[in-house]
């Protein structure tokens, strides 16, 4: 994605604020903004350019937000490529939190008007910090902006940890101040903002679990019919499902106590190389005279640098397990270098989970 923050969308940054302000020394910002923007990384590519707009920008931060709050007027008029003006859209966002925190009315303003630009879920969260009653009361104006984008804002914003954004500590240990807004939102007609009320839900429940599962049953016992409501749920507890949560499991209706005929797990392949596929497969078999719903993951335990071994949960499928009836599952899952994952030589382990409950495991070798 850094490839998407380069000399072109400085070009349309330069466009853009040329043709809101004739002053504006764009040719200047443009040579200054690219020295060395091919050797940062994503948001150091961010930092760059939020400092050559500075330099070129009026220094008194309500004039240079006056300049920035006509981007939208012209930002399409100047698109050479829609891909590339979204990601330019980011520096000139963020440069409201660097340079505009000491003007939380003005920024804020700022920052709703940009928002669908490219979204501002970062440059909100320093002034979450700094002005938490503020930022508060104008969440609860935005909840009932007509656009999606200010309304999704209020939960991505807010999120306590958000991917690449700062984390907000105090609401990962109280996310208490955040609730009426999912609430408020939960049946938006939007699903770009529904999608983000699960994913906010999914990250109280990394340290609020009992937080995501009372909420849920309040949301349930008042809407037991609403499809929407019913998404989000099932999205926004899937971490607390592949952890095996067992009040999460049995709201959603996947019982503790499944009727199974013993598990047979078998692997094709039991030594395997770095960039081979581990491949498994088994068999469901139902024992009861009733429909089960059953919902499968399966983990895999990863060994580490000083030789323990951390497990790794990952989902397979959900399903409705027919009485007395038997299933084939099988999978195929990647063991190559990825960025988020080292790899280490040694003995892992496969463990099928089926609602949460360990029922299968077996032992392979990795060679790295």
């Amino acid at each position: 994605m850094k490839n998407q923050i380069n000399h072109r969308a400085v070009q349309h940054i330069a466009r853009c604020l040329k043709q809101i302000d004739s002053h504006f020394a764009h040719q200047d910002f443009y040579q200054q903004a690219i020295i060395g923007l091919d050797h940062l990384e994503l948001k150091q590519r961010v930092s760059h350019i939020i400092t050559a707009l500075h330099r070129y920008l009026p220094a008194e931060f309500t004039q240079a937000a006056a300049i920035l709050k006509q981007l939208p007027n012209v930002w399409q008029n100047n698109d050479p490529n829609s891909t590339i003006s979204r990601f330019a859209a980011w520096p000139l966002i963020d440069y409201a939190s660097v340079y505009g925190l000491s003007h939380p009315h003005i920024a804020l303003d700022l920052l709703k008007t940009l928002t669908h630009l490219f979204s501002a879920e970062f440059a909100i969260r320093p002034f979450i910090i700094e002005h938490p009653d503020y930022c508060h009361s104008q969440f609860t104006l935005w909840l009932k902006h007509e656009d999606e984008h200010v309304r999704r804002l209020v939960s991505e914003g807010t999120r306590p940890r958000l991917p690449w954004g700062m984390q907000l500590k105090d609401f990962m240990y109280n996310p208490q101040a955040n609730l009426p807004f999912l609430t408020a939102l939960k049946e938006d007609e939007s699903m770009y903002v529904r999608r983000s009320v699960a994913n906010h839900l999914n990250d109280i429940s990394k340290d609020n679990p009992e937080v995501v599962v009372n909420i849920c049953q309040s949301w349930l016992g008042n809407a037991s019919n609403n499809d929407k409501v019913h998404w989000i749920i099932k999205h926004a507890t899937r971490s607390l499902v592949k952890a095996g949560d067992q009040k999460i499991l049995n709201l959603l209706g996947y019982p503790s106590h499944t009727q199974l005929a013993p598990i047979k797990l078998t692997l094709p392949k039991e030594k395997l190389h770095l960039g081979d596929s581990l491949e498994f497969q088994f068999e469901l078999g139902s024992t009861s005279n009733k429909a089960q719903n059953i919902v499968v993951d399966f983990a895999i335990h990863f060994v580490k640098a000083k030789g323990q071994r951390q497990a790794k949960v990952f989902k397979l499928r959900s399903l409705t397990l027919a009485p007395n009836t038997t299933i084939s599952l099988q999978k195929r899952h990647n063991i190559k270098p990825i960025s988020t994952r080292r790899y280490y030589a040694g003995t892992h382990m496969l463990e099928i989970l089926i609602n949460g409950q360990s029922l299968a495991s077996k032992e392979f070798e990795l060679k790295v």
